[in-house]
């Protein structure tokens, strides 16, 4: 029941990592028994994981983190929220499970409520506890009340039932939190919306991964998608039965010390806060890590593009000649053709990525 990483890193250096990323909130995930099983949440830290075995954690973690190896369980929880605060972070608080351990698949008895480990009355005092606990915190913003519904048991009357009254209890005990739902089928099933799900992990090496990441953001760029990515999470001190396991759809690298990707998704999307707009390019993910910096570009009329704040212009010469800042900035000859285009034979191995570019509408600051 103890963060992730805190063996790797000091839990400022994580959260500071996280809004290097660009992002602004962290969904906190929580077990139900922290906040009902009382024996459990006053183990210390350093009880926790010597039950467990694993007193290299128990080293590391002295060595980072400090000041939570003989705290509480819960201690630690807050210590963390409270970290992620002060580097102004947000925070979801998330419940995930009832019994600590790994999640989830259809079977894990944790998935819909009068499952073993999904006790309708316990859950719904582990809410209310965890939003009293919490009531005050400004930047707790809101509460997620179960992830991933799923399994045999799921009906449509137990999830009206239940989710109303998990959502009563926590804006009982906290009305300033936002409350969160989950639908059926690990959260992909709504009777409102059909999506597909979609997932890539962060090696860089699934093919239909990248090119479907590319598609994505582009739309996303486009059309101003909120978004939020899973997980910061670089390894683990146990999943599954495996000590130190790799997350390779994590942002951060085993040692929770780097970015497995050179760029993150708020390096080529773009931002709409209500100030002066401008168009900027935006690349596909897989494309832009070669770029170093991306231009602010505005379109004129006569369809030239200026770089923002200058005289110059973004030209080409000639066929398979390097795209550059000029500043002879007609309207005469305003096309820029560098190479051919890419995929367009219905070779379904060609990856036109690297060709394409999106002008959006953007307010990024341009210091």
């Amino acid at each position: 029941m103890v963060t992730v990483g805190l063996s790797k890193q000091p839990m400022d250096t994580i959260a500071k990592q996280i809004v290097s990323m660009g992002f602004n909130c962290v969904r906190y995930t929580w077990p139900v028994y922290l906040v009902t099983n009382d024996s459990l949440a006053s183990l210390t830290v350093r009880q926790s994981f010597r039950r467990l075995g694993f007193l290299e954690s128990i080293a590391e973690i002295q060595a980072n983190n400090p000041s939570i190896i003989d705290v509480s369980l819960i201690e630690a929880f807050q210590a963390v929220i409270s970290s992620l605060g002060k580097n102004n972070l947000m925070v979801i608080l998330d419940n995930h499970i009832s019994k600590p351990g790994w999640c989830c698949n259809n079977l894990d008895d944790h998935g819909f409520f009068g499952d073993k480990y999904f006790n309708r009355d316990q859950w719904t005092t582990g809410l209310t506890r965890m939003a009293t606990l919490f009531n005050g915190v400004i930047k707790v913003v809101g509460m997620s009340l179960r992830n991933e519904l799923r399994g045999s048991r799921q009906n449509v009357n137990d999830w009206y039932k239940y989710m109303q009254k998990g959502s009563e209890a926590v804006h009982s005990a906290n009305p300033n939190a936002f409350v969160i739902l989950s639908g059926f089928d690990f959260d992909r099933d709504l009777s409102f919306i059909k999506t597909q799900p979609f997932g890539i992990d962060q090696t860089g090496t699934s093919v239909n991964g990248n090119r479907y990441l590319n598609c994505f953001m582009g739309v996303a760029a486009e059309l101003d998608l909120d978004w939020a990515m899973w997980t910061p999470t670089g390894s683990y001190y146990v999943r599954e039965g495996v000590v130190g396991l790799n997350e390779h759809y994590g942002a951060l690298d085993y040692n929770w010390s780097r970015f497995v990707r050179s760029q993150t998704a708020q390096s080529y999307l773009p931002s709409l806060n209500g100030a002066l707009c401008h168009k900027e390019i935006t690349r596909p993910p897989v494309a832009v890590r070669s770029l170093r910096r991306l231009l602010r570009l505005e379109l004129f009329p006569h369809k030239t593009l200026l770089a923002r704040r200058t005289h110059l212009c973004l030209q080409a010469g000639e066929s398979r000649t390097s795209a550059k800042l000029n500043i002879f900035c007609t309207a005469s000859d305003n096309t820029i053709i560098t190479r051919s285009c890419k995929c367009i034979n219905n070779d379904n191995t060609c990856d036109p990525s690297s060709q394409w570019f999106k002008l959006v509408d953007s307010t990024r600051n341009e210091n």
